[in-house]
């Protein structure tokens, strides 16, 4: 059976059991590339400025058994908390980003633009938290001093962590959206299996409820090998950069968006040699291999697929039909989706407004879904 891409006009196919698989259309478009973030941050905009701060959870105790002293997990917030009469909070929206990211991803033009402002579907008078995850940002990651022997964390490490941060470090009892793109995404499911009661709703995008395996599994696990194989990582007490670093941004640039958008950026040999270059000279002056290692290495524990079942509240699931890590015609978002309660799955059909899989960002594809999603889930 030869899979089809959907032609971009709306459609929708109910589920028994009330989860649907839709197709949605796309309205505007900003080039984005989805894993490493660029420093560019929009200087104005009609919403509040973030303010971060810094969590130390004492002791943590990993999934591997091992123990950090001090976990220091950084995060941005707009607004204040607001808690009923029964001390619940209601304002409370946790946003988490994807791999090598940071938080600083979601206050840009194209996603804070989209929803941050004044009367918007995420207004930035209310409370929102957008931590930097283990291993990432400006949170406790291996380059700061430990390097290989920083513990080796997990997807399940870091959703506690991020659950410690809310409850015993901002005193948030309740999000009113669990939300995350990629690697926030399967946080996002993870979230509703291991908390559920804590959110009304959930939107993970650009991700899988299924164990990483095949081609996901095969490019993350290339770089990997290309960083521990390579003699001058010196098993991670390297004094530059090793080269498989090069290696690895090549990796992220040939994955993090579609063909024809890289058809149309890079036409020629000598142009894609210039555009490539020019990507991962940025990566190479920006990031660490032993960060990169370990954030790719930390989806080996995701596996939401046994309790899909456990997921209460709403949820919706968006991924598109250009991505290359979860490609739609695998079937598993459409399969899955049925065993969520209350689920319900789209994907963005191929445009030249999409990005790959860097589409979880361009919040103008999937802002009204948002908006319906935030009040079915208030009902």
């Amino acid at each position: 059976m030869i899979w089809k891409r959907p032609k971009p006009t709306c459609s929708s196919k109910f589920k028994p059991n009330g989860s649907t698989t839709s197709m949605i259309s796309t309205d505007k478009a900003f080039v984005f590339l989805f894993l490493f973030i660029a420093a560019n941050i929009a200087s104005a905009a009609d919403y509040p400025p973030a303010v971060e701060a810094d969590y130390t959870i004492h002791n943590f105790k990993f999934a591997s058994g091992e123990t950090l002293p001090e976990l220091r997990i950084h995060y941005r917030t707009f607004g204040k908390i607001d808690k009923d009469d029964q001390g619940k909070t209601r304002n409370a929206i946790l946003i988490m980003h994807g791999t090598t990211g940071s938080g600083a991803q979601f206050i840009r033009p194209e996603f804070a633009g989209e929803l941050f402002g004044k009367d918007q579907p995420l207004d930035a008078t209310k409370f929102f938290i957008l931590p930097d995850g283990i291993g990432h940002g400006k949170s406790s990651k291996p380059s700061d001093a430990l390097h290989a022997k920083f513990p080796r964390y997990g997807y399940v490490d870091m959703v506690e962590a991020q659950y410690r941060l809310l409850t015993d470090g901002l005193g948030v009892n309740h999000a009113q959206l669990v939300m995350g793109t990629s690697m926030g995404g399967m946080h996002s499911w993870l979230w509703g299996e291991s908390h559920p009661d804590f959110m009304d709703a959930l939107m993970p995008l650009a991700s899988l409820p299924t164990q990483i395996s095949g081609r996901n599994r095969a490019w993350r696990r290339m770089i990997i090998d290309a960083i521990r194989n390579d003699p001058a990582w010196s098993g991670g007490e390297y004094k530059t950069q090793p080269p498989s670093l090069r290696t690895a941004a090549e990796m992220l640039w040939f994955m993090s968006s579609n063909s024809v958008l890289r058809q149309k950026e890079a036409p020629t040999l000598a142009k894609t040699d210039e555009v490539l270059d020019k990507f991962v000279d940025q990566i190479v002056k920006a990031d660490d291999a032993n960060d990169v290692l370990y954030a790719l290495e930390a989806s080996r524990d995701y596996d939401p697929g046994p309790n899909l079942e456990k997921i209460r509240a709403p949820l919706l699931a968006i991924n598109s039909a250009d991505d290359l890590i979860n490609p739609p015609e695998l079937g598993i978002l459409e399969r899955e989706i049925k065993r969520v309660p209350h689920g319900r799955a789209l994907v963005i059909p191929l445009s030249d407004k999409t990005r790959g899989h860097g589409s979880h960002t361009i919040a103008s594809l999937w802002k009204d879904e948002l908006v319906k999603l935030l009040k079915d889930s208030q009902k």
